[in-house]
């Protein structure tokens, strides 16, 4: 991981994001804490090419799943022989946060499965549990992927909190991997798109939410999440004690330099231990016209193709770079 200096997030994007935490916030008052999983099963067809309307149709169905995902029937192909498990971010859902990459992911000939966590039913704003529990909940789900599609590994996708905290601490402390025999292990990849694995500053607002002793009142209103992922925590602080990785598991980042939420965007990447392989890719290192920053990232096409060569690196194809815009994707 660099040591370099990282400039400050210029003024826009702290107000881009200071509007936009305000806002999800104020929209996530009073959510209750219990979960639920995304079950219902939706068609492959319908998939959503932009984030804002993926975010309008998924406060509308907090509960259904993105189309193409949890078809609890579908049996893996020997050309692609891991369900592939979707992990979504902090105050959203699975509807919201996959309903572009999952029936890509579909039309691929992977078996799809994208649960909703940390969250109650009939609400749209999930993953605001503490992480350890939400791990609990994934380790739950997971099982039940092996059990119904005959499989003995998954390979699991994650966006922010999905693909950093929440799929390590599974990994580590929740059953996810054997050290003992690696090829046990439950999860051969994980995949992490804007993944907050080494905490966060939140563009200055955790910082300044921690300076003032806030932060228990913070997640009181968002969720316990909210601190679990900040710079310092006691998660990223047993999380990081360790290293990084787990034997047997192949991970893959995929950043932002524009990303606002998880910063600074270095803290995204992690560092191989022992039987371990780490990719780091900041996207606009392969597209320089990226400008997909923390939300839009999983509505980003460029990004997906980069998910999907992850998946299947022997088979993986050339990123033809698109413009990806703010907040929309592309």
């Amino acid at each position: 991981m660099s040591h370099r200096r990282v400039r400050p997030a210029p003024r826009s994007r702290l107000i881009t994001w200071w509007a936009t935490a305000g806002a999800v916030t104020a929209l996530a008052l009073g959510l209750p804490g219990t979960s639920v999983a995304a079950d219902r099963p939706a068609p492959p067809e319908g998939g959503i090419a932009s984030a804002p309307a993926a975010f309008v149709r998924g406060t509308l169905a907090p509960d259904a799943a993105p189309p193409g995902a949890n078809n609890w029937k579908c049996r893996p192909t020997a050309a692609h022989p891991r369900p592939v498990v979707l992990l979504h971010a902090t105050l959203t859902n699975a509807h919201t946060n996959w309903s572009m990459l999952s029936p890509q992911l579909k039309r691929a000939g992977y078996c799809v499965f994208a649960p909703n966590y940390g969250g109650a039913p009939g609400v749209p704003f999930k993953g605001t549990k503490h992480i350890p529990d939400s791990a609990r909940e994934i380790a739950r789900y997971v099982d039940r992927v092996l059990k119904a599609t005959g499989s003995r590994q998954v390979d699991l996708v994650g966006h922010s909190q999905g693909g950093g905290l929440l799929p390590r601490w599974y990994l580590r402390f929740e059953g996810g991997t054997n050290p003992a025999r690696p090829s046990h292990n439950k999860v051969r990849r994980l995949i992490g798109l804007a993944p907050s694995n080494h905490g966060t500053t939140l563009s200055g607002l955790g910082t300044l939410t921690t300076a003032l002793g806030l932060n228990p009142t913070v997640s009181a209103v968002a969720g316990q999440a909210y601190s679990d992922q900040l710079v310092g925590s006691r998660v990223n602080t047993v999380l990081d004690r360790d290293g990084d990785t787990q034997r047997g598991v192949a991970y893959t980042v995929i950043a932002t330099r524009y990303d606002e939420a998880v910063t600074p965007y270095r803290n995204q990447f992690l560092t191989a231990g022992p039987g371990a392989t780490v990719r780091n890719i900041t996207l606009q290192d392969i597209c320089p016209q990226d400008r997909s920053e923390h939300l839009s990232i999983a509505y980003d096409s460029n990004a997906a193709q980069l998910v999907l060569n992850a998946l299947d690196p022997a088979h993986a194809e050339r990123v033809h770079c698109r413009f990806s815009a703010p907040l929309l994707g592309g």
